[in-house]
Order: structure tokens, then C-alpha cells, then sequence
């Protein structure tokens, strides 16, 4: 079992007057954060607290760039070139950027949202252009990516990657994720069991078969209605089992 991992939640997300999530309470409980940069949700008021709730809670800071999909929520599917998905990262990367280096916090990690996500996981082409465009940021940015075939090709792309699983979204029997367009409450027992099968090296999918996961770092939703609760759940099994939680940058650095 693996004694080191990275514990990350999108967070970030609410939009003017509409508050979503509990970003106060979650931000504490995780080690690294992925922040909306205005495309799915994340107005610039939101973006400037999500960074200083990241400084205050010391979580390593991401851009989470999703597709310009605001009443969607950046879960319904848009057809993107290589290029335009290369250019989105970028763009919204520079957004969270502004607010990060007016407030001496370094965004260390770039992870794409929702169906942003989901091109990853079917395209290789979109990839490969997201890796590039992060390595031609920084050598040292890095890129969240599923762990297997998406991670594995946009290493080779020359990206710094971070191989990710999902405490508390369901996996298919290709190992891909089951986005919820609505994401509802999860029993927090259940995503903490499931935390401790991917640092055994798997998950089960809903068919019950087990697929092997390699994984750097573990997302939980922060829009989720139980976030918080899941959260806590996740680090008190972590703790009691002797697994340390640190940012992806530390994880990174020991697995090399």
C-alpha cells in the first residue's frame, strides 16, 4: 500500500451571487486545490478568495480550465481542436495567474474540468496539445491527468504529469471515470474505502470488475453536497492507516 499521496478538490466554482461549495472548511482538509478559472464557473472576486484561501490553508494552487460552458457547468460535450484546447488551457491558466502572482502564491498544476476532462480520456491528439502547451509554460508545471492512458500520453508529450483517481465518481470497465452532470451526496465511508483500494493499486467499477490505478493524487468534487464530510472521512481513514497526505509537487518528487 502506498504511505504517500496527494488528497485534491475542485474548488473555486461558485459565480457572482451563487455560492457553491464550502471552500472554507474543504481547502483545510486537502493538500492541493483546483481552482475555476472563469470558463465552467469562478468569477474574478471568487478566483482572488480561492487563492487567498489556498495561501491562508498553505494548498498548493491549480488552474482548472474547463470548456466555455457556464449553464452547463463544463460537463456537456463541445467539439475542440488540438489547438483550441491548447489555447483554453493556456487562457485560463493566465487568468488564475494574475490573481496568484498579485498574491505571492505559485499555481503549481493545471487540470482540465469536467468535459474538458473527458476529451483527455478520448483523445490523444488534445493531449498531447494540453502537455505541450504546460511544458511551454514551465518544465516544473504540472499537468492532473487520469492515470493510465491520459497521463501516460502527455508524458510523453514532455509534460510533468500527475497520475489522478477519483475518491468519489464511479469508473466504467476501461478504467475511464463516470462524469455526474448533477453530482448528489456520497456516503463519505464508501469514497474513503475507495481511497484506500487505489493506494492498494485498484479500483472496482460498477460492474465489479477491478481495474489496476497507479495514482499520484485523489480528487473529490468540492460541489458535491457532503464534500466537507467526505473530506474529513478520507483523511481521519488516511491518518488512522499511517498514510501521509502532501501536495502533488512532494508526491512527484519521492515517486521519482
Amino acid at each position: 500500500m502506498k504511505t504517500l499521496i496527494d488528497l485534491n478538490a475542485d474548488a473555486g466554482e461558485s459565480f457572482g451571487r451563487w455560492r457553491l461549495g464550502d471552500d472554507e472548511r474543504l481547502l483545510p482538509l486537502v493538500s492541493s486545490v483546483n481552482v475555476a478559472c472563469g470558463w465552467h464557473a469562478g468569477d474574478p472576486a471568487t478566483m482572488r478568495r480561492s487563492v487567498e484561501l489556498a495561501r491562508a490553508s498553505g494548498t498548493a494552487l491549480g488552474a482548472h480550465p474547463g470548456l466555455a460552458d457556464l449553464a452547463g457547468f463544463g460537463r456537456r460535450s463541445m467539439a475542440l481542436s488540438p489547438a483550441d484546447a491548447a489555447d483554453a488551457c493556456l487562457y485560463q491558466y493566465g487568468a488564475l495567474r494574475g490573481f496568484a502572482d498579485a498574491l505571492g502564491v505559485p499555481v503549481v498544476h493545471v487540470k482540465p474540468h469536467g468535459a474538458f476532462y473527458g476529451l483527455t480520456m478520448r483523445d490523444p491528439a488534445i493531449t498531447g496539445a494540453i502537455a505541450e502547451a504546460c511544458a511551454s509554460v514551465s518544465p516544473e508545471l504540472i499537468v492532473v491527468l487520469l492515470a493510465g492512458e491520459p497521463a501516460t500520453q502527455a508524458e510523453a508529450a514532455g509534460a510533468r504529469v500527475a497520475r489522478e483517481a477519483f475518491a468519489d465518481l464511479d469508473y466504467d470497465d476501461d478504467g475511464h471515470i463516470i462524469i455526474e452532470p448533477r453530482p448528489a451526496a456520497k456516503d463519505p465511508a464508501a469514497c474513503a474505502g475507495r481511497v484506500m483500494s487505489i493506494l492498494d493499486g485498484y479500483v472496482t467499477t460498477v460492474s465489479g470488475k477491478r481495474v489496476e490505478v497507479d495514482a499520484d493524487t485523489v480528487c473529490l468534487h468540492g460541489d458535491r453536497p457532503n464534500a466537507v464530510d467526505i473530506a474529513a472521512a478520507i483523511r481521519e481513514r488516511l491518518d488512522d492507516a499511517g498514510v501521509r497526505v502532501a501536495p502533488i509537487a512532494e508526491v512527484l518528487a519521492v515517486r521519482s
